[in-house]
């Protein structure tokens, strides 16, 4: 059985040496959505989370899953009969370069653990297809970068699973922002966390997820301090706070609290914790007025609300939005209303990286993002 971990054992030895494939060539040059043209999805490392994604997925009108892979057998034989997934449109994580000769698969969604990422980018592009790959992009800016320059070479696009970007509560405060309802931003507050269960799990694997919470739900209130102010940060400090050493072990963070500098002098507080629950929310606040929402990342429903009052957009599942959104972009060039593309994480990705520097050093860290 060709197990993640296996597959992570074999991460150092694997070469990319399999040419690109134009996408022309393999009939699934991109086209507008629309009648009987959907992006076609496989989606890569079946657990809860690509569960969730294949549920969602049953309401898309642009997007479809036709593929999946595992290295669980077992897996892929229910994904078959769960999903109408032929087998021929199932590989392991051995075989998988053979997607390039698949011309029904247009694009690879990757939901594996953080260690994984990297690799799984570069394959598929360098089989010729699109990625969409799980936040965070990658264990580092530096790997993350060179997702994005493989991707390039390539041809094909690769996006980042940023669901809250797509949001409909989430648009409408940072439409707010954009029109200067708020007036000059000032501050932001992101706390996200919840209290890890089963000690043996692959989030609190360092070799597996890259580090701790900040790796996993930090990443939320990092991205979101930007998507909220409007603005990168300029600068960062932070701290660590660890109680459970057993659980948590060394390289795999429990508690971080990080601040951020604008270039406009606001400034944003941020929280990421493994050991804390009802942590969900962000809060805005301007000279002319704020934006609370709790919960503002989880899968939903939303709420929030503004100076103006209660924040009353309908809910809809993240992923079905999500998906539907970047058929479109994938298909049709549109472009969103905050970015999705492997640039805009690479950015996180920077921040990440200075985050736990300034964990280390007790000083400001400057950023350039």
């Amino acid at each position: 059985m060709n197990t993640r971990r296996h597959f992570l054992q074999q991460l150092a030895a694997t070469a990319v040496t399999i040419p690109f494939i134009p996408l022309s060539t393999l009939g699934c040059a991109p086209g507008k959505p629309g009648g009987d043209v959907m992006l076609r999805v496989a989606l890569m490392g079946l657990g809860s989370y690509a569960t969730r994604v294949a549920e969602a997925m049953k309401d898309c009108t642009r997007a479809k899953l036709v593929g999946a892979v595992s290295g669980t057998p077992s897996k892929l034989k229910d994904w078959q009969s769960k999903y109408g997934i032929p087998e021929k449109n199932c590989y392991n994580y051995d075989t998988y370069d053979q997607i390039k000769n698949n011309p029904d698969i247009d694009v690879v969604y990757i939901t594996t653990p953080n260690a994984l990422h990297h690799d799984g980018v570069l394959r598929v592009a360098a089989a010729g297809k699109h990625v969409i790959c799980e936040k965070p992009m990658a264990l580092n800016a530096k790997q993350g970068q060179e997702m994005v320059d493989a991707c390039k070479k390539a041809g094909v696009k690769l996006l980042v699973g940023y669901r809250m970007h797509f949001e409909p509560k989430t648009l409408e405060v940072i439409q707010m922002r954009k029109d200067g309802e708020f007036g000059k931003i000032l501050f932001f507050q992101g706390q996200c966390g919840f209290s890890i269960g089963d000690p043996t799990q692959w989030r609190l694997n360092k070799e597996l997820a890259g580090g701790g919470s900040l790796m996993d739900i930090g990443i939320y209130a990092i991205n979101g301090a930007r998507y909220m102010t409007g603005e990168d940060p300029v600068w960062v400090t932070a701290q660590e706070t660890k109680t459970n050493p057993e659980k948590f072990k060394e390289g795999v963070d429990e508690t971080i609290q990080f601040q951020l500098g604008f270039p406009s002098g606001a400034v944003a507080s941020c929280l990421s914790t493994y050991n804390m629950n009802n942590l969900d929310r962000f809060y805005l606040d301007g000279e002319k007025g704020f934006a609370e929402m709790q919960p503002s990342t989880g899968y939903g429903p939303i709420k929030g609300r503004t100076h103006k009052g209660a924040l009353t957009q309908p809910h809809k599942t993240h992923q079905t939005i999500q998906m539907d959104a970047m058929a479109g972009i994938i298909l049709a060039n549109e472009k969103p209303p905050v970015p999705v593309d492997g640039e805009e994480a690479v950015k996180d990705l920077k921040i990440i990286d200075a985050i736990y520097k300034a964990v280390k050093e007790p000083h400001k860290i400057d950023l350039q993002l």
